[in-house]
């Protein structure tokens, strides 16, 4: 299975996080700097972990944002299953037009299936504990932060 781009900066966004200086509050551009990835992506995906109660932020000159207790206890699987937008795991439906073959297949179904076996295995994982110390203090040494592990 492949996660999409989205959920991949999410993800990464929250290690980020995870492993903030004492809990500190980081700003959009210091985990779009961290993540290596664009401002306006990272700032979209800042949106939507918000929406989904797994950050706090708070505005102001010395804002920022940083996990909240739901973001802390998330795991891999949950996160994953609230950011994918695709109802279908094959393109049955799809813009062009319904599969001729959709009414007597069995992939439909089979692939939902592996999707979400995918995610189950990824349930165990909290993503607060991924990051570690030796992976973390370069990137943080790179935006002028020591890193908080």
């Amino acid at each position: 299975m492949k996660i999409n781009a989205f959920a991949d900066v999410s993800l990464r966004a929250m290690m980020v996080l995870a492993a903030a200086p004492d809990g500190g509050l980081l700003t959009t551009q210091n985990i779009a700097d961290a993540v290596g990835t664009p401002y306006n992506h990272v700032s979209k995906a800042m949106a939507k972990l918000r929406e989904l109660g797994m950050i706090d932020v708070e505005r102001g000159r010395n804002g920022g944002s940083r996990l909240s207790s739901a973001g802390r206890a998330a795991t891999v699987g949950q996160l994953l299953r609230e950011l994918d937008t695709r109802q279908d795991p094959a393109d049955c439906v799809a813009a062009g037009g319904t599969c001729p073959l959709i009414t007597e297949c069995h992939l439909r179904a089979a692939l939902a299936r592996a999707r979400e076996a995918f995610y189950r295995e990824l349930d165990g994982i909290v993503i607060a504990s991924l990051p570690t110390s030796r992976q973390m203090t370069p990137v943080f040494q790179m935006i002028g932060l020591r890193p908080g592990l």
